[in-house]
This record gives structure tokens, C-alpha cells and sequence, in this order.
């Protein structure tokens, strides 16, 4: 008995070492805690509920699938360029898509755009096979080697064009795109099986719409979503666009937040907003609705985006107006987190980029504090020749209180 308890002594001992030692051989994740609160902060504070999408979320190495340029980003609620004039989706789109796509060990799915691999990455461990198809071919085989590294064996990649589909492997219980065409391709719809879902973009390259689609009876029935902003499907779907951007005429759609998604609260034409709501009174200074952003927590996300096409060989400058009003907004912990409005230009390779405030001319950005009735204000920014897309954001910027806006006009200056 006692050289038996001295050999199992001896044992737990040596494992302990191992153990010991293991632990001090592996370095810590540097990434494990912006990772935590990233889904913490960003996705379940955002709405998500799924248990097993928030853990994908939480255990997916979001900064293995971007450029290594922009890993000190990786885990903030953005997109980012990953080349080919395409991005990766911020982390809250892809965990909602995930969620609303359902999930199920057992699925087949098939994914419209593998963009870095990591959205099909996310889907990996919630499904049984994930094929994904890419139309950029540098993007394609950089997402393969990325996959096989990182030792996902459930995920098929292939370069190609997405509106075809993939035959091959259909039916698809699940299928879910990550660029928006503006319609819903046949073929896609065709693979779909019976009581399949498909979640996909739909529409005009700025005016887009996230739907959820549902097979029933070879027909689909279709749910709308959120409005969102994806690179648009680029091959045959993009060559069958009927309605163009014009850069030489940019413009806000729904500027006074008259229309609305369905019965929601949410906008049209505004997408990925936080904390924000539509407040309908009769007393708006254009209609009888307008925007309210509200944030009690310091330093948390309270604003809301629209994209618009720009040429920056045709425009000069930008100006903005709009109506504002404050009530008990204070600055946020950093020295610029103060309520205002900016634009994000990008080139036409989403490659370059430049962030601007739109200077106001009717009060200065910090003085959008305290509390002051509805006031017009204008700003204005200079458009970088090499521009060809924008993207307007209007926040608190991580400040708290509540901001209401109204009535918003873009106005172009041509060179």
C-alpha cells in the first residue's frame, strides 16, 4: 500500500511539474481580454443573446484574419481593409448574422464572400461543414492558408463567383452572404433546401437592407432585418446592377428620419446604430419625427452611420447642416470623446482613408454640451481628391447625456 501511494504521489507530482511547467512555457494571449470585451461591450451589450454564437465570438482569434497592420484594431466594433477593396465586417454584424442565420450542428452551409476566412471561422464550431466561395483570388488562398493554420477542418474554400453558388455541395440547410448584390440571385435561392434560411444584404449600393429568408414550399418568405452597408457582390451580380452610385452628387437619404423600418424604430437608410431611438413629436424641427442618441455610461457607443458615394475629382468640398439639441451631455473620459459629426472618406480601394469632423460654423464641437434647445448648425470638410466613397457619422463619441438631430442636408461644393 505505501509504494502504491508512493507511486501515485509520484505521479501527481510529475503532472503537476508538466502542468507547471506548460503553463509557464505559454505565453498569455495579449488579445484574450480586449477579446472579452469586445463581447461583452460590443456584441451582447448590441442585442445578441446566443450562447453559442457569443462563445464562438469569445474564443474566434479575430486578429489572425486581419492584415498585421491592423491588429491593434482587431477587436473594436469596426470594419476593416483586408485588400481588394473588401473588409471584414465589425464583430457585432457577424455575430447578428450568425444569430440570425441559426445555427445547427448539423448544418450545411454556404458562405457568400470568405473575405479573411473569418466569419466562416465563427460559423466553424456551430455547424457541421461551412463551403465558402470567394471571388478575389488573393483573398481566397490567403483565407485558405488561414483556415488550415488555425486548424479549422470543417470549412471548404474555393475562389469563384458567388452568384453561382456551389453546386457541387447543395442543398444548403444555411446560406449567408457578405456582399450585397442588388437582388437576390437565383441560383443562390435554387440551392437553398426546403425550410433552409438564407440571410443576405439586398438593394442599392448605399440603401442597402439585411434580410432573413426562409424556403417554404420552393418559395421564400422574407423577414427584414436591419439596414446595413456591404461591399457590393462584385462579378455577374454587379454587372446586372440597374441603379449606380453617382460620386459627382452625393446626398443623405432620409435626413429628417421621417421613414421607417416597417413598425422598428430603426431608420431608413441609417444602419449600425447604438443606443439610439426615433422619437416621434409634432414639434420636430422637419416632420413629426427625429433621431435621439442617449448614453449614461462614459465612454460607450451612442451614434449611428450612413455611406454615400463621393468623387472627390468632382467635389471640392462638403457641407453639412443640421438641427441640434442637447440635454445634460458631458464630455466622456478621453479628450475626444465629445458629441459630433464626421466622415470617413476611403479611395476607391477602401486601401486609404481619412477621418474629418466636420468643423461647425454654427457652434463648436465643444460646446455640444450641457443642455440647449434645438439650434441649426453647419459644418463643412474639405474632400480628398482621391475619395470615392463616405461614410457620415453622428455619435456622442463616448461623451453621455442625450442628443437629439433633425433634418440633416449634405450639401456639395463641385471643384
Amino acid at each position: 500500500m505505501r509504494e502504491q501511494a508512493a507511486i501515485l504521489v509520484k505521479v501527481a507530482l510529475t503532472t503537476a511539474i508538466l502542468l507547471t511547467a506548460e503553463a509557464v512555457a505559454a505565453p498569455p494571449d495579449p488579445y484574450a481580454r480586449p477579446r472579452e470585451r469586445m463581447v461583452r461591450d460590443d456584441i451582447a451589450a448590441g442585442g445578441v443573446t446566443d450562447a453559442r454564437v457569443l462563445e464562438s465570438m469569445r474564443l474566434t482569434p479575430r486578429h489572425e484574419f486581419v492584415p498585421a497592420a491592423q491588429r491593434p484594431l482587431a477587436y473594436f466594433d469596426m470594419s476593416l481593409p483586408i485588400g481588394e477593396a473588401q473588409t471584414i465586417s465589425g464583430p457585432f454584424v457577424v455575430a447578428y448574422m450568425t444569430e440570425k442565420l441559426d445555427p445547427k450542428p448539423t448544418d450545411r452551409v454556404l458562405e457568400i464572400g470568405t473575405g479573411s476566412g473569418y466569419q466562416a471561422a465563427v460559423l466553424s464550431p456551430l455547424v457541421g461543414m461551412v463551403y465558402s466561395i470567394e471571388i478575389h483570388q488573393e483573398l481566397g488562398e490567403r483565407a485558405e492558408r488561414t483556415l488550415r493554420q488555425l486548424g479549422y477542418r470543417n470549412v471548404v474554400t474555393k475562389v469563384g463567383d458567388g452568384f453561382a453558388g456551389w453546386p457541387e455541395h447543395a442543398p444548403f440547410d444555411k446560406i449567408i452572404v457578405t456582399c450585397s448584390p442588388e437582388n437576390i440571385p437565383r441560383p443562390l435561392v435554387e440551392q437553398l433546401a426546403e425550410g433552409g434560411v438564407m440571410v443576405i444584404p439586398v438593394g442599392e449600393r448605399y440603401e442597402q437592407m439585411l434580410v432573413r429568408l426562409t424556403k417554404r414550399d420552393g418559395m421564400l418568405e422574407r423577414e427584414t432585418l436591419v439596414p446595413s452597408l456591404f461591399v457590393p457582390m462584385t462579378g455577374t451580380a454587379e454587372e446586372a446592377r440597374g441603379v449606380q452610385p453617382d460620386g459627382a452628387r452625393p446626398h443623405l437619404a432620409n435626413g429628417g428620419f421621417e421613414e421607417r423600418v416597417g413598425d422598428s424604430d430603426l431608420p431608413v437608410a441609417w444602419y449600425y446604430g447604438r443606443q439610439i431611438e426615433v422619437v416621434v413629436d409634432p414639434t420636430a424641427p422637419e416632420g413629426s419625427r427625429f433621431l435621439r442618441l442617449r448614453n449614461t455610461q462614459p465612454g460607450r457607443p451612442a451614434q449611428i452611420f450612413q455611406g454615400f458615394p463621393i468623387d472627390g475629382r468632382s467635389v471640392r468640398q462638403l457641407g453639412l447642416s443640421l438641427s441640434v439639441r442637447a440635454d445634460g451631455v458631458q464630455a466622456g473620459p478621453r479628450v475626444d470623446e465629445l458629441p459630433a459629426v464626421a466622415v470617413q472618406f476611403y479611395d476607391e480601394q477602401r486601401a486609404r482613408s481619412k477621418r474629418v469632423r466636420l468643423a461647425p460654423s454654427g457652434m463648436a464641437a465643444d460646446r455640444w454640451l450641457g443642455s440647449f434647445g434645438w439650434q441649426r448648425v453647419s459644418g463643412s470638410a474639405i474632400v480628398p481628391s482621391w475619395a470615392r466613397e463616405g461614410i457620415l457619422q453622428i455619435g456622442l463619441m463616448g461623451a453621455s447625456g442625450t442628443l437629439d438631430v433633425d433634418s440633416l442636408l449634405l450639401e456639395p461644393e463641385p471643384r
